[in-house]
């Protein structure tokens, strides 16, 4: 499924070879639940996607797992923001704004994580709406 939604995008986008298992594997494990089904089938697919100007739409899983750990545990951050733990940072915007899903929770929508405000928006019903949105300019941030 994700192989023809992707290449179906509007625009630009890079993709990449899909994620090995082993890759899906350690950033579930480094996060400490398994990623949502979507994101799976996505990194599949193609382990990371970058737009047009080199913005990067999808992190690789590897990328995922450290990333998403890195926000966690880090207690400075602690300090400053809302915890981390209920969103699964996949993508970012180009400007320290993270775009994520819910982690534990099986529900598609996305949501952008504002790095100066640390508000947390809805942008997106789903993976696919969010890379198709951002590639057509809906999504700007």
């Amino acid at each position: 499924m994700w192989t023809e939604t992707l290449r179906a995008l509007p625009g630009t986008a890079t993709l990449s070879s899909p994620a090995p298992e082993a890759a899906l594997s350690r950033c579930a494990a480094a996060l400490g639940h398994p990623l949502p089904s979507d994101l799976i089938a996505l990194l599949r697919a193609s382990d990371g996607i970058e737009g047009e100007y080199g913005d990067v739409l999808v992190w690789p899983a590897e990328h995922i797992g450290t990333e998403n750990r890195h926000l966690r545990d880090d207690a400075e951050l602690a300090s400053l923001y809302m915890p981390f733990d209920p969103l699964l940072f996949f993508g970012d915007a180009g400007n320290g704004d993270l775009f994520a899903l819910l982690s534990g929770i099986d529900r598609p929508d996305v949501f952008v994580w504002d790095h100066e405000t640390d508000s947390r928006t809805w942008v997106a019903p789903s993976l696919a709406t969010c890379l198709e949105w951002r590639l057509t300019g809906r999504i700007a941030l």
